[in-house]
């Protein structure tokens, strides 16, 4: 095999949608927004609903569409970007439920869809997305004479359970949601770890699935096996790569894999920041990640290897994402489609 493989263990991320589920008395939601966090959106959304779960949220109504196609009628599929200009036969003929984020959304969604379904969105202090408090104020009692499915927000910084706007947010949610039976959703991977206080009528988990922080107890979703092109001898004070970006202080083997920054795998993970595995025996990558290469030592292997484990169970995608300065949603979503892909269930 000329590619790298990249391995998706499904049964694993339905265990982790299990065991959020777990930490609720609610009903528990899965986020499959940027193709199930680069791990195609279809497929993870069928382990999923096969897990118990009966609503995704995506971010576009374009990836609604490509949920819906794969889980067939029934599931609620909720739109995060909400209803966007053009965006209504997307909506209406995919059964999406648009996430209103503005006073222009919800008069776009009356006049196109008056009977559609529909939930808000809410801005408790992320100043991201959502209807500002001073603005929910004018439009509340119109909003909820229309009957809207659900009342959400989204935690700031749930990934840090001692910052003090975890508490601020939920004052505010709690204020603004007060007094009507719409159900509510506060939390997502974050925020379900935070407490119960958090969770109201549903809970929308997205990277804790998927083996990142800030869930702690994950089991490692994806695996990715490099192949080896070449392995080469290296006589001390050669140098490899660009820029002679290492060099060798021994007689050394240095195997070239082929994957590289095109692949997701940043340039940022050069000499001395990652190693990949031989089983469990660590190779160092020596040299500049490539665009399609990565130089790696291996001269303290008995026999050279025929591919090497850059993500595994040694090595996931925040160890990756903390020696590229990034975090692992990114390492997730940039991973490229020259892998061949194996899906475990």
């Amino acid at each position: 095999m000329s590619t790298a493989k990249l391995t998706i263990d499904l049964t694993a991320l339905a265990e982790n949608w299990r065991a959020l589920d777990a930490r609720t008395g609610c009903e528990t939601a899965a986020v499959v927004k940027a193709d199930g966090y680069g791990l195609t959106a279809g497929k993870v959304s069928l382990a999923l609903a096969g897990a118990g779960a009966r609503q995704f949220f995506v971010a576009a109504a374009e990836e609604g569409v490509a949920v819906r196609k794969a889980l067939g009628p029934g599931p609620g599929i909720s739109v995060f970007s909400g209803h966007m200009e053009g965006d209504t036969a997307l909506i209406r003929d995919h059964d999406l439920i648009p996430m209103l984020n503005s006073v222009d959304q919800m008069l776009r969604h009356m006049e196109n869809l008056p009977n559609g379904r529909f939930g808000v969105q809410l801005d408790t202090g992320m100043n991201r997305l959502g209807m500002e408090p001073a603005e929910w104020a004018a439009l509340r009692d119109i909003a909820l004479a229309q009957k809207p499915v659900l009342l959400m927000s989204h935690l700031a910084c749930a990934d840090e359970p001692d910052h003090p706007m975890n508490r601020q947010q939920l004052r505010s949610f709690i204020e603004v949601t007060a007094n009507n039976s719409v159900p509510r959703s506060l939390a997502a991977t974050g925020g379900v770890l935070l407490g119960r206080d958090y969770h109201f009528d549903l809970t929308r988990p997205g990277i804790g699935l998927y083996g990142g922080r800030p869930f702690a107890d994950a089991k490692p979703v994806v695996s990715l096996s490099l192949p080896v092109i070449q392995v080469r001898d290296v006589a001390p004070d050669e140098t490899v790569g660009y820029g002679n970006g290492w060099t060798a202080t021994r007689p050394s083997r240095i195997a070239t894999v082929a994957a590289g920054y095109a692949d997701g795998l940043h340039r940022a993970l050069g000499s001395g920041n990652i190693a990949l595995y031989a089983g469990d025996v660590l190779c160092p990558v020596v040299g500049r990640v490539s665009m399609d290469m990565i130089t790696v030592d291996v001269t303290d292997l008995p026999d050279d290897p025929g591919a090497l484990d850059i993500l595994g169970p040694h090595q996931g995608v925040d160890i990756l994402a903390d020696a590229a300065g990034t975090i692992g949603y990114e390492i997730l979503t940039s991973l490229g489609r020259r892998h061949a892909r194996e899906y475990v269930t």
